[in-house]
């Protein structure tokens, strides 16, 4: 282990907590037990025991209804049996509980980059999170690879090939969500692409962000969950070459950069869910603080309907800042990594909180990759954006410098 305290405290600066101006008091507590994903068509029982601690039995509370799978997605309800016509509105919809949904940045899981996970199992990524995807009712990644046996590999600097049985172990650590629109999913070609995207629905994950047309790309994943309905869209706003994007006939990715083209998917998605959040790789390596570009392509999804937003590329952690209410995470730097450098290990885990009000608040979990591969929580942490020093839900926003 490294020596914790001069990380911690830079971490807990940049840990910044926030919530909704209009937000009303709440009693920090412990967050409810975790609501297991039922995915919409039938994938391997992944409810096991992960490492380094259980996880809670699986719950039909959570449903996973559409997804990027590569064929016709289901619409939402179409595995839904139609309700007794003698039930009124109120008696067929489930009360709107509180929610917690994760959010982290980089998440890589090639053994040849991170020899680490090869030595200790791929659950040692995940070992030292205190439970927290487990406890929540979402958890969302951006996978920062291609996960496939098939391709070949392209010339570019960096290349990354995440083993396939990794996406059974990062399911069962919590995992509902893999945001593959970065600039590494094609890695090993189109065809390995869409290939990590069977793949990472086979283990149980809702892959986001790319597909076969653009279409597919720019399809939400949407869940049910405690009487919400959740919609995730994924977009990758660096792109190697145009060639990665996605078009009417052509494999890709969901455009990050082009403002109209998703705004028209939040506006979508928000027609089909209650909330939408959004996985996006955008920024330029080395920064901690956004550009101005990112600024404005937030708030433009954010008045189309977005209600937060999980960014990720810099490989630096970003503050945490709110918009018409809703939460911004600029970058949540590395997270399953290698341990380069004290920035680049610096990290957390963000947490968006939503009350059954509607009224959201967040917080960013101080995390440090002490070692390549392994993030480490660095306080006890009580849920709901509540540990030492930090009273929970109620706290205010930071304000932080105005974009270059």
């Amino acid at each position: 282990m490294v020596d914790r305290l001069p990380i911690l405290a830079t971490a807990v600066l940049l840990a910044a907590t926030a919530c909704s101006a209009n937000g009303q008091q709440q009693t920090a507590q412990t967050p409810v037990p975790a609501t297991a994903l039922a995915p919409a068509r039938p994938v391997q029982d992944l409810a096991q025991e992960p490492l380094g601690g259980t996880r809670s039995s699986p719950s039909p509370t959570s449903r996973l209804l559409t997804t990027t799978t590569l064929g016709a997605a289901q619409r939402p309800g179409d595995d839904v049996e139609p309700p007794p016509a003698d039930l009124s509105i109120a008696e067929m919809e489930p009360a709107r509980q509180r929610i917690v949904i994760t959010g982290v940045g980089d998440t890589n899981l090639d053994p040849a980059y991170i020899p680490a996970l090869a030595r200790h199992g791929y659950g040692h990524a995940f070992s030292e999170l205190q439970g927290v995807f487990a406890a929540d009712d979402l958890t969302i990644v951006n996978l920062e690879c291609a996960a496939s046996r098939i391709g070949r590999r392209l010339e570019k600097q960096f290349t990354f090939n995440c083993d396939v049985d990794a996406l059974p172990v990062m399911r069962a650590a919590g995992v509902e969500v893999a945001n593959l629109g970065n600039n590494h999913s094609r890695d090993w070609g189109a065809d390995a692409m869409l290939d990590t995207v069977r793949n990472v629905e086979a283990a149980g994950i809702a892959a986001v962000g790319v597909g076969a047309t653009a279409a597919d790309a720019h399809r939400p994943a949407i869940f049910e969950v405690k009487g919400w309905r959740v919609a995730v869209l994924g977009f990758g706003g660096v792109v190697p070459s145009r060639a990665w994007i996605a078009t009417e006939d052509h494999p890709g990715m969901a455009d990050g950069d082009d403002i109209e083209t998703m705004v028209a998917a939040v506006e979508a998605a928000a027609r089909q869910a209650d909330l939408v959040f959004v996985s996006i790789h955008w920024g330029v390596e080395g920064d901690t603080r956004p550009r101005r570009e990112d600024v404005e392509r937030a708030h433009a999804m954010i008045d189309a309907g977005a209600d937060g937003i999980f960014g990720h590329h810099p490989h630096r952690l970003q503050p945490l800042e709110f918009y018409r209410d809703k939460p911004i995470a600029w970058s949540l730097g590395n997270f399953v990594w290698p341990n380069l450098s004290r920035a680049g290990s610096t990290t957390a885990v963000a947490q968006f909180v939503i009350e059954p009000n509607g009224v959201i608040s967040a917080c960013l979990i101080p995390t440090v990759i002490e070692t390549s591969g392994h993030p480490v929580i660095q306080v006890e942490y009580h849920g709901l954006c509540n540990w030492e020093g930090h009273p929970g839900v109620d706290v205010r926003p930071q304000r932080i410098p105005p974009p270059r």
